[in-house]
């Protein structure tokens, strides 16, 4: 890790010259098996969130299914705000012979299943919220040993096509995980359905067995105090990570608030003539067909003129403007046009926005670590989400004033892209 003069100053990272482990280009398998696993991650995530959680605390508490969501939820996101930067941190110390991130790999993926499972056989709310919390926890580990894995692996100039394939792999998984709970037939059987898939997935990048093992003794001996203060990134010192986190904070935020209401919106603001369930399925598909028509595509485009703010930019202004559809056209058309609208702004923000991320990060030696804290911007909002949602789906106007809060957060995170420096 070298330094170009005066970096720092421009609160930019340090150049990165030499990515550990890595030997080049690590060719279209081991993107195509690191997309694969990264697609059990967000399977396992949102099989839950997008219909079994929300059916499961209607089943247990059908009068207050919208405060029980809101309370499981925002436990699971706390452990994941924790889980993420620590389990990378660990991984940037990890001396296994097999390398640093495959184990938190499949002790992530061996983990989230048995979350799962709990979560199946949930008997009430407490259950419910401890399988939660066990799922949250677990398939952090694996997601930021897999997320790390990009700047150990791949150069800065394919990292806009590898992180587009990781948003088709994103949105994939929620396409996916909605298919396998609504078509198992029943909250138990979809919870199991979703861990199967989850933990075969990540076999063929296990087997695969490329990953950066660290030289023992590579790393400083290990201090919890010293571990501990390492969390903290000081914004003034790297001013544009700082921005680079809050404008994903933003972003995320938006799309929280966006969608972990979807069900509830087209029950109760849409209603939606059909069943629910069949319902979110349609309009995450509609989604995931647009974002699959542009998420590799700007990767690439990215890659090739050296660009990613301007892309990040006006992706998040179309993800705030179909949020806004929401908000104004309550309507079954409506929600499909919407769709279809943040599928493409999703599509290229996801690709163009992990490459310009791993771009400002500080240092290639805690590169796990880092993008921890980065992901903690994608954890924090899932807690806060229903704690705005819920009062202003009560008390505040409901679900017209809750989309156009979310369109505005997501603008305040496009113009806030405009801060960071160090990348063009």
């Amino acid at each position: 890790m070298t330094a170009e003069p005066g970096a720092e100053a421009l609160g930019g990272p340090a150049v990165d010259t030499a990515a550990p482990g890595a030997a080049g280009d690590p060719g279209r398998r081991w993107v195509g098996a690191l997309s694969l696993a990264n697609l059990g991650v967000w399977v396992g995530w949102f099989g839950p969130l997008q219909l079994l959680l929300a059916r499961q605390a209607e089943h247990f508490t059908p009068e207050h299914k919208a405060s029980t969501l809101a309370l499981v939820t925002g436990l699971g996101a706390a452990v994941s705000m924790v889980a993420n930067p620590v389990f990378g941190a660990l991984s940037d110390r990890t001396t296994a012979r097999v390398g640093r991130r495959i184990p938190w790999v499949v002790a992530g993926g061996v983990g989230g299943v048995a979350g799962l499972l709990v979560l199946a056989w949930a008997p009430d709310v407490a259950v419910m919220a401890a399988g939660w919390c066990l799922v949250q926890l677990a398939l952090n580990a694996s997601f930021a040993a897999l997320t790390a894995a990009v700047p150990d692996q791949v150069p800065h100039r394919r990292r806009g096509l590898v992180g587009g394939w990781l948003g088709v792999s994103q949105v994939a998984g929620i396409l996916v995980g909605t298919a396998l709970a609504t078509a198992a037939g029943g909250i138990a059987a979809g919870y199991g359905a979703c861990a199967a898939f989850s933990l075969l997935a990540v076999v063929p990048y296990v087997l695969m067995r490329r990953d950066a093992p660290l030289r023992a003794g590579s790393q400083p001996p290990f201090r919890c105090r010293e571990f501990v203060r390492g969390f903290w990134i000081d914004p003034r010192r790297f001013p544009d990570f700082g921005w680079a986190w809050l404008t994903r904070f933003l972003m995320n935020l938006s799309y929280s608030i966006s969608t972990m209401y979807l069900l509830y919106y087209l029950t109760d603001a849409v209603h939606y003539a059909g069943d629910a369930d069949t319902g979110v399925l349609i309009l995450t598909a509609l989604d995931a067909v647009t974002l699959l028509g542009t998420v590799v595509i700007s990767g690439i485009w990215s890659d090739r003129t050296g660009r990613r703010k301007v892309f990040v930019v006006w992706s998040g202004l179309v993800i705030s403007a179909a949020t806004l559809l929401l908000a104004v056209w309550q309507t079954w058309t409506g929600a499909v046009v919407a769709s279809l609208v943040l599928g493409v702004g999703y599509g290229v923000y996801t690709s163009v926005d992990f490459a310009l991320l791993t771009d400002v990060l500080p240092s290639a030696a805690d590169r796990g670590r880092d993008l921890g804290v980065i992901n903690v911007a994608n954890a924090l909002p899932q807690v806060l989400a229903p704690a705005v949602a819920a009062p202003v789906v009560s008390h505040l106007g409901g679900y017209g004033v809750l989309y156009a809060l979310a369109g505005a957060i997501g603008v305040a995170g496009s113009v806030l892209v405009g801060r960071i420096r160090s990348v063009r």
